[in-house]
């Protein structure tokens, strides 16, 4: 386990060292949010590494990842933990072909930690080897105002009850991640409990050490050509912007298939990497991706 960084560079060489590059701004509130020990929510489109954050820090600190995908529909109980209820039939079962039980006791005897299952609010109140856990919360957007209310109240103590068990804290709080896309707003109730950052789009000097970090097999020239080509696509009028995410996967792509420099051809053959929406694909297949590379090689060129 490392221990908690002690300034705002510490938290930039930490997070390089997870192969995670990030500016100044982010860095500070990553900083502060860690010494004060308050939740850290991250704003930003989808695949510009708001996930990846909260993996860096874990990876960066020793510390156990422990991810609460969000959905429509999710629930506290959902969140926190679920029984066994196969292994309590079978232990009712089992019971009753000894002879059967007292009622009182066997309930007593079901309800207990040998049949529950815990979920990642449960788990990260929980003592981990390593220290506190990440407890990353992501796309806590694609949820509902009821469970808003109870992460709010469950952030706030940093502990959560069981009906049956009584409540759990945690003896020391989790490092606390939420991550929206803003497909919709989050309560200011729960803003307020937390440190805010925006994550945008990277510049293309940042996105470039971020590719040198995450793709380094890829030379600098065609580096150069894929995060070009990829910030001009961001300023076209897509459904769907692509992330760093996908200027990743696309570098992979493209050195997967021995690619040294981009083509209005390879460019045609690798586009569902970086646009996920068909007409987007086809609003820059052909000549507009042609004319952007043309664009991006000119500018190349007189950089």
């Amino acid at each position: 386990m490392t221990g908690l960084p002690s300034d705002i560079s510490e938290v930039t060489r930490l997070l390089a060292g997870s192969d995670y590059v990030a500016d100044r701004a982010l860095s500070t509130v990553v900083f502060l949010a860690l010494k004060l020990g308050r939740p850290l929510f991250l704003e930003g489109e989808a695949g510009v590494g708001k996930t990846e954050i909260a993996k860096a820090i874990a990876t960066a600190l020793g510390r156990r990842l422990i991810r609460l995908q969000c959905y429509e529909g999710l629930d506290a109980a959902s969140a926190v933990c679920d029984w066994n209820f196969a292994a309590q039939m079978l232990a009712i079962r089992t019971a009753e072909a000894g002879g059967g039980a007292d009622r009182d006791t066997l309930r007593a005897e079901l309800f207990t930690e040998d049949y529950l299952i815990e979920r990642p609010l449960l788990a990260a109140m929980r003592p981990q080897p390593g220290g506190p856990p990440v407890l990353l919360i992501d796309e806590l957007d694609r949820t509902d105002e009821p469970f808003e209310a109870f992460l709010l109240e469950a952030l706030s103590d940093f502990q959560v009850t069981i009906p049956e068990l009584g409540t759990i804290r945690a003896p020391e709080p989790p490092i606390v991640i939420l991550t929206s896309n803003r497909t919709r707003e989050v309560h200011d109730a729960l803003k307020r409990r937390c440190l805010y950052h925006w994550v945008d789009y990277p510049s293309f000097e940042r996105e470039m050490e971020i590719l040198r970090a995450r793709a380094p097999e890829a030379t600098e020239t065609l580096s150069r050509e894929i995060v070009a080509f990829v910030q001009k696509l961001r300023r076209e009028d897509l459904f769907k912007k692509p992330g760093v995410a996908e200027t990743i996967d696309w570098a992979k792509c493209l050195l997967a298939l021995d690619v040294i420099a981009l083509s209005p051809e390879v460019i045609a053959d690798t586009l569902g990497a970086i646009l996920k929406y068909q007409d987007d694909i086809q609003k820059i297949a052909g000549a507009p991706a042609k004319k952007i590379l043309d664009e991006l090689r000119a500018e190349l060129a007189s950089a």
